[in-house]
């Protein structure tokens, strides 16, 4: 099979080329990414001969899409590439419009010149809306109501493709997912901000007051979920993928505090948090019904949210104390 998998250089396109190039050696996957764009990093893929090769390529350019896929022809295709910052999205709304809404119709156009086998879309639980704490989590079949650039942008998109799907009968599946962490994740995310400032002993920013509630889900498990609605998810179907894990910011910003501390031998690290002004529009919790995907397709998030935080603060600790030592080394 030939997969052509766009936003192979972001933070779960990394994760996932490197999950099925290890389970799938004989599979042949080729990168669609921007690796100009500040959040790509090429060099979290691990090399393999079955990821052939990338193009460098911003999927708003649709008549380069339309060649690739023409002269490609690729068997399937999971769309990742995606802008995702949701504080970016308020600041510069229309390019989330351009990436997300017009780069995924010129995939879809040109995936079904070709004829694929599957375009799985990958999408967000932002898309919903939000919850107050007394609501149940978000099913497939709960009405979208964005409350953000960013997640409108998604929630258009996943029309787009199901659009696709009934109007030109292109094969589509869909997933929406909760909050991801883990290793490879950019810097101006929430969980990576707080361990890179723990490193650096300045102060961890949270929003408002630290009220609002995730659900979390460690980024191994979503490249677990991908693998097997990729495979086994119903065409035309569309599963949420959650991780069981709800907690407010402030809880979670202590928790990750407290893991540091036990790990490098710190003290009093909470002591480094400080509240700031409140984001626009700040949806206050998101909870991800999965029932669908546990029924149907057999899976279950296996990191607790403790295991898997403990695992992230590790690694980025490591990443940060180097590039601390590489700085220190540049300046002498």
């Amino acid at each position: 099979m030939k997969i052509a998998i766009t936003g192979g250089f972001g933070f779960i396109g990394a994760n996932l080329v490197n999950h099925l190039s290890e389970k799938y050696p004989d599979y042949t996957m080729v990168i669609i990414d921007h690796k100009d764009h500040y959040a790509a990093q090429p060099e979290n893929v691990v090399s393999r001969l079955n990821v052939q090769r990338y193009m460098n390529v911003d999927i708003r350019n649709a008549l380069r899409i339309w060649e690739i896929f023409d002269c490609e022809k690729f068997d399937a295709v999971i769309h990742l590439a995606a802008e995702s910052h949701v504080d970016n999205s308020i600041q510069n709304p229309l390019e989330f419009v351009e990436t997300n809404v017009l780069g995924t119709a010129s995939l879809l156009r040109a995936a079904q010149n070709i004829g694929v086998q599957k375009f799985y879309h990958i999408s967000t639980d932002e898309v919903y809306g939000h919850l107050s704490l007394k609501d149940p989590g978000f099913k497939e079949t709960t009405p979208y109501a964005p409350r953000s650039p960013y997640s409108a942008s998604k929630a258009s998109s996943d029309h787009f493709v199901r659009a696709w799907h009934h109007t030109y009968g292109l094969p589509v599946v869909i997933s929406n997912c909760s909050n991801n962490y883990g290793k490879f994740q950019h810097q101006e995310k929430l969980i990576p901000t707080v361990i890179r400032n723990l490193v650096q002993k300045t102060p961890i920013p949270v929003y408002g007051t630290g009220e609002n509630v995730r659900d979390w889900l460690y980024v191994e498990d979503h490249c677990r979920a991908i693998d097997v609605i990729f495979h086994k998810g119903r065409i035309g179907e569309t599963y949420n993928i959650g991780g069981a894990a709800e907690m407010g910011n402030i809880n979670l910003v202590q928790k990750i505090c407290d893991i540091y501390d036990a790990q490098t031998g710190g003290q009093n690290s909470r002591g480094l948090i400080e509240f700031v002004e409140d984001r626009k529009g700040h949806d206050f919790r998101y909870s991800v019904n999965f029932e669908k995907l546990m029924v149907e397709l057999k899976w279950m998030p296996s990191v607790s949210l403790n295991d898997g935080l403990a695992q992230t603060v590790d690694w980025y600790v490591q990443k940060y104390e180097a590039e601390k030592t590489n700085t220190s080394q540049v300046q002498e």
